[in-house]
């Protein structure tokens, strides 16, 4: 029985410093491509804001300061196009039409913004950016201890990548999404190994042409 518990308790270690140690080097390897002078933004092909739940046919907290500092991006001049890449997997959910409309609602012509109906997981987000929208260098827009996952993401699928969180306020149930990313970076780093392919693909849709073509209304 001794012998059990030492095994048992030795497997456990050994899980618990190999998940700290992937989730170390998650951060540390992406860390230095976020919030970078604005000098390297140049020639970025789109910028991408990552879904984030939507509550009664609007922007979740988190989605709205999202989308407010990917507008600024755009307005700034970092890139001319957007990808809304969320989850629109149900008639009666649909992140990426209500992301677009906000933005046309702030002043972003609708042919500059493309929407990633089947963006499930920042996996499947990034994926579909580089196969789908045909994208080589893009700057992420998330909160920030999101955008280093969605930065290893990247660059493990060859794209250049830059990330410029949005944090302006606090968050409910920001300790719980900080311990539930340290196992999400283990699951997508493992992801980036395997390289699955994502849920839909589909015809391409260069982000050089017209965002209406992938309105669905």
């Amino acid at each position: 029985m001794k012998k059990i518990i030492k095994y048992i308790l030795l497997v456990i270690i050994i899980s618990s410093v190999a998940i700290l140690g992937i989730n170390f080097y998650v951060i540390q390897s992406t860390k230095n491509q976020i919030n970078v002078e604005k000098d390297k933004l140049s020639n970025v092909d789109s910028i991408v804001i990552l879904g984030a739940g939507i509550r009664n046919g609007k922007p979740s907290p988190m989605l709205e300061d999202r989308l407010n500092e990917g507008i600024k991006l755009y307005k700034e001049g970092i890139s001319s196009k957007i990808i809304m890449s969320g989850d629109h997997g149900r008639k009666d959910y649909d992140e990426v039409n209500i992301m677009k409309e906000y933005a046309i609602d702030q002043g972003v012509p609708a042919e500059d913004i493309f929407m990633d109906h089947a963006g499930f997981s920042t996996y499947e987000s990034i994926y579909r950016a580089k196969v789908i929208f045909k994208v080589n260098k893009i700057v992420v827009v998330t909160q920030k201890y999101h955008l280093y996952r969605a930065i290893y993401i990247a660059n493990q699928l060859g794209i250049e990548t830059y990330g410029v969180n949005a944090d302006p306020r606090a968050y409910v149930g920001a300790t719980y999404r900080e311990v539930r990313e340290i196992l999400a970076r283990n699951k997508d780093f493992i992801k980036c190994i395997i390289k699955p392919k994502p849920t839909y693909l589909g015809e391409s849709i260069p982000v050089s042409g017209n965002g209406d073509i992938t309105n669905d209304k």
